[in-house]
């Protein structure tokens, strides 16, 4: 059985995407791992990184996107003969050991799931509160439980913010890595994920452990970025920082726009040669956790 691994932040902006999808690659390529990537963000930025929107267009109206998966666990009458395996998409990027469960813009928000789960409790004669939890505990561990034992890593990017498909992911999860940026907002949002997985692990709900904190920049130091990586090494520990920091530049943004991670599309740029050495971070600190479990 693989590891999950969520790639999380409450703030946006800071690189989930870019860190998901080029991690991914990158173990693929040149560390023969078996990757499948779930984007669960309903802005589908992982999904438009490692495919063009016309073929997204195609599988959207085939269903053949995660909203058919969360279809099938939220609504018991609802019948489709797609299974996850119809829907993943093998060896994206022509890339062997790549696979891609794509996303869709129409994931539901919290909103129509509290309706169909206040609908399931006075079904069930179960509290909604009960009911609500019961669905963080399942949804995303039902929908990958078919598929989970056939990849070494599966890798979750996720929407900014505090919504039940990210609280599911986190649970479903292993580990997770938390992209940052050297600044005070960005830190912000580290400690209301850090608050939300505290809860979780305190109620037995979750076993989670954090691989690190990786870093994404401009490639510039400054007085404010040092302060702010001190005070999370004092918080978390110096071990919890990568020491690889990932500079995003034209190349990254360039790499977007050709719906490729950057270390495809442009392997030489420093953003690419910078997530291919976190890549080998990732499997150093990742092999240091596991041994210890």
């Amino acid at each position: 059985m693989g590891y999950v691994i969520s790639t999380v932040n409450m703030k946006g902006g800071v690189g989930k995407t870019t860190i998901t999808v080029n991690l991914a690659t990158c173990l693929a390529k040149y560390h023969n791992k078996r990757v499948l990537v779930i984007d669960l963000d309903t802005q589908v930025n992982a999904t438009l990184s490692l495919m063009p929107p016309l073929a997204l267009a195609r599988l959207k109206k085939e269903k053949r996107t995660l909203k058919t998966l969360v279809n099938q666990a939220i609504q018991p009458d609802y019948y489709s003969e797609i299974t996850i395996q119809d829907i993943i998409q093998r060896n994206i990027c022509n890339i062997k050991g790549l696979d891609l469960l794509p996303g869709d813009i129409e994931l539901y928000n919290d909103f129509y799931l509290a309706a169909v789960v206040y609908a399931t409790s006075q079904e069930t004669k179960i509290s909604f509160e009960e009911s609500w939890t019961q669905l963080e505990n399942s949804l995303v561990r039902r929908i990958i439980a078919p598929i989970v034992e056939a990849y070494d890593f599966i890798l979750l990017d996720f929407a900014p913010g505090d919504q039940l498909l990210t609280r599911s992911g986190i649970l479903a999860s292993n580990f997770y890595l938390i992209p940052a940026k050297p600044e005070p907002l960005s830190v912000i949002g580290i400690g209301i994920l850090q608050g939300r997985i505290k809860k979780l692990k305190s109620s037995d709900r979750s076993r989670i452990d954090l691989l690190g904190i990786i870093f994404t920049s401009l490639g510039h130091a400054s007085n404010m970025a040092e302060q702010v990586k001190n005070r999370l090494s004092e918080e978390f520990g110096a071990d919890k920082l990568f020491e690889i920091e990932i500079p995003v530049n034209v190349a990254v943004a360039k790499a977007v726009d050709e719906y490729k991670p950057v270390v495809l599309n442009d392997p030489h740029a420093s953003g690419a040669k910078g997530l291919a050495n976190f890549t080998k971070e990732f499997l150093e600190k990742i092999s240091l956790l596991a041994a210890g479990k």
